[in-house]
């Protein structure tokens, strides 16, 4: 699967809307057949929900449009690499694989100045790499382009 450029710039303006919220600046959608069939940003604060990642949202988003908790032949694009929460939930989910921007080296050394950063340390590819079933991982596509999107941060 070659990663598709126009999916990952349509997070990176979705993650300004989080911003705007007041959220950290991340985006994750849900892609089948190529096509977008839903599209989130972390809404933690605004929620009030330590679980409203972007990527959380956008799977239980997909599950709801595709009446089924699995999501066979998907992909989970998000701008920041997944927690150990979102890759797990990607396996429970039973995506084709997970693409990404930023790593979580990037978010800590950028996040850790606003003091409301948590962070697990278990990357990504260690859980994908633990799951059940394998799922293919995308690390760092256009990392660039999202590394800049830490610079919105206003809290």
């Amino acid at each position: 699967m070659q990663p598709d450029k126009e999916i990952m710039n349509r997070l990176i303006e979705e993650s300004k809307k989080s911003v705007q919220e007041s959220n950290y600046s991340l985006a994750a959608c849900i892609v089948k057949d190529g096509s977008i069939i839903s599209l989130q940003h972390t809404s933690i604060w605004t929620l009030k929900d330590p679980t409203a990642h972007a990527e959380i949202l956008a799977i239980r988003e997909a599950c709801k449009i595709l009446d089924s908790p699995i999501l066979n032949g998907c992909w989970l694009y998000t701008t920041l690499e997944p927690c150990p929460m979102c890759s797990s939930a990607c396996i429970w989910a039973k995506v084709e694989g997970i693409v990404f921007g930023s790593t979580q080296e990037d978010a800590i050394e950028q996040y850790s100045k606003t003091g409301k950063w948590r962070q697990i340390e278990i990357k990504a590819r260690d859980i994908v790499k633990f799951g059940t079933p394998k799922i293919q991982l995308i690390e760092g596509f256009m990392r660039e382009e999202c590394n800049k999107l830490f610079s919105l941060i206003k809290f």
